[in-house]
């Protein structure tokens, strides 16, 4: 049995009870014996944390899933009617699976509507039951749309939506020594090895400029900054600015010819 600490409790350590015992608390519980609720429920955290052991593949912390499922099992009691002689154990599975289903589908780091998580995760059942269906691999996104009768426009958005973001950092490719991040193989088309060239040498010219003009550059191409705008800024004519900016530029065109 797996050991799981909450709030202090070791869960290796929960009582196990009988069926006989299960049954007086039972009874006790129904009476409104608040004592016997907490016992019971106490004892049947041995069954959230059974359950939490098949989504051992989940990526979120098993203390959380656990006292999600224990929200389940609070639920199960609080709507199970005893009096239809079904045992418990069957009544509340579903319910603290259900629970812990919910928790891992709303838990995305964007804020996806409730629509949308539907759409995607009938798609992924979908996925699931032609996969078992069929021997032919994996299913296309066109056969789950077909499958359900929705767009499969849609249906790519909704499992776009849900789907765990990547670091930056996420290792694609590792042979023991050296490793390839994600960030490696991504490439920005602006800021290109030539356009840095560029851009560098623009710099550099751009400091060779007497202050005047290189001030009335900044301002109308750093700044967006009109000529009008210009002039009341260094105080000088409209026909001034348009002198130096046009002198500037010829002189840039020179040195980076």
């Amino acid at each position: 049995m797996h050991k799981v600490e909450i709030s202090g409790i070791n869960t290796s350590t929960l009582p196990k009870l009988t069926a006989k015992e299960s049954d007086a608390l039972m009874k006790r519980i129904a009476a409104g014996d608040a004592e016997a609720r907490d016992e019971f429920l106490f004892a049947n955290m041995r069954l959230v944390l059974s359950i939490v052991g098949r989504f051992s593949h989940s990526s979120e912390c098993s203390d959380d899933l656990f006292q999600v499922g224990c929200v389940g099992l609070l639920k199960a009691l609080n709507n199970f009617d005893y009096s239809l002689n079904v045992r418990f154990s069957t009544y509340a599975v579903p319910m603290i699976i259900g629970e812990i289903k919910r928790f891992l589908r709303d838990r995305s780091g964007v804020k996806v509507s409730r629509n949308v998580r539907d759409v995607a995760y009938k798609a992924l059942k979908a996925r699931e039951s032609l996969l078992s269906r069929s021997t032919l691999g994996e299913p296309s996104l066109f056969e789950i749309a077909g499958e359900l009768n929705i767009e499969s426009s849609e249906i790519a958005c909704a499992l776009d939506a849900v789907s765990e973001p990547i670091s930056f950092f996420e290792p694609v490719y590792s042979d023991g020594e050296e490793s390839m991040l994600l960030l490696d193989q991504l490439s920005d088309e602006k800021n290109t090895a030539d356009n840095w060239m560029e851009n560098l040498s623009l710099s550099e010219a751009v400091k060779c400029l007497p202050d005047k003009e290189r001030e009335v550059l900044e301002l109308r191409y750093y700044q967006g900054k009109t000529q009008i705008e210009i002039s009341k800024i260094v105080n000088i004519s409209q026909a001034q600015v348009s002198r130096l900016e046009k002198n500037a530029i010829e002189k840039l065109r020179k040195v980076l010819s």
